[in-house]
């Protein structure tokens, strides 16, 4: 089985463990609009998988919403972010991993590998 070509891993700093049952969403750029290409959610361990390989997930633009406000709702916890959204640019043949560092007040990402 080849690697995939998007995956993510979503961590609470706030608790230092992964971001559980986070629902997250993958969007893909058609012109001015935003087309919404796939749902999940993170798993035990805070990691999404995407379903798609170099052949079905074309180069472009991506956006994936976290839907954060949700997240802490159930954790019982505030925070200021209803969601977060990562823009970013997929070349072909390549792998993304796109990690997430979230904490109610604040969050960061970078290309992970």
């Amino acid at each position: 089985m080849s690697r995939p070509v998007l995956s993510s891993h979503v961590l609470d700093t706030s608790t230092g463990r992964p971001a559980v049952q986070l629902y997250t969403e993958l969007f893909k750029q058609k012109g001015d609009s935003w087309v919404s290409w796939h749902s999940t959610v993170t798993t035990g361990d805070g990691r999404i998988q995407f379903p798609f390989t170099k052949d079905s997930m074309s180069a472009g633009t991506y956006k994936l919403k976290f839907n954060v406000g949700d997240y802490y709702t159930r954790n019982q916890k505030e925070t200021l972010y209803p969601y977060v959204e990562i823009v970013f640019e997929v070349k072909e043949n390549e792998h993304y991993h796109i990690p997430l560092l979230l904490s109610p007040y604040g969050y960061s990402t970078y290309r992970g590998s």
